[in-house]
């Protein structure tokens, strides 16, 4: 198992990242709350990960912090939600208020996020209320507000989030157009 990761910061393009270890870059999938903790390229950082070997790939996948690596865990049980779709809810919701939409038995908060409809909602909270009934979210650190510098890298940076989420390109653009920056 690879518990964590450190090293320079190369790349970052939603949801992937590619973190040079002495001289081996590995591309990590992380969820985008870790991506707006990120400093900017060419800085070391360290993230936790969680290691998926499949027939046809394996995979990296970062996390900032325990509390989302323990959820993306815990998602990727639930029968029908693999690591993709996990990372969606994790990028999609913030980790507190996921753990209160299945304590809520909230299927429309749920819903919310694209790729989760209706049953997988249901299932969600089936399989994972007992799970995450003693879940302390007390001790998750708060997030860092993300370093807004270049207005045009966070449109960037937005509409590929979206793009990561599962909208279209041009629905994505659409999207951001109509927010003021």
């Amino acid at each position: 198992m690879i518990t964590h990761i450190s090293g320079l910061l190369l790349d970052k393009k939603p949801p992937l990242l590619v973190i040079d270890v002495n001289g081996i870059g590995y591309e990590i999938h992380a969820p985008m709350s870790t991506f707006y903790q990120l400093p900017d390229t060419n800085n070391k950082i360290t993230l936790l990960t969680h290691f998926v070997v499949r027939e046809d790939a394996q995979l990296l996948f970062g996390f900032f912090h325990e509390q989302e690596r323990k959820l993306f865990r815990a998602l990727i049980k639930v029968n029908g939600v693999g690591p993709k779709l996990a990372l969606t809810i994790l990028s999609g919701m913030e980790t507190e208020h996921f753990v209160q939409c299945i304590h809520a038995q909230d299927t429309t908060g749920l819903t919310n996020i694209p790729g989760v409809g209706k049953k997988t909602a249901e299932r969600l909270i089936v399989e994972m209320r007992d799970t995450l009934s003693h879940w302390d979210m007390s001790t998750q650190p708060e997030a860092p507000q993300p370093n807004l510098i270049d207005p045009n890298q966070v449109i960037q940076d937005a509409i590929s989030a979206l793009v990561a989420l599962g909208y279209k390109p041009s629905e994505a653009k659409q999207a951001i157009s109509k927010v003021h920056l």
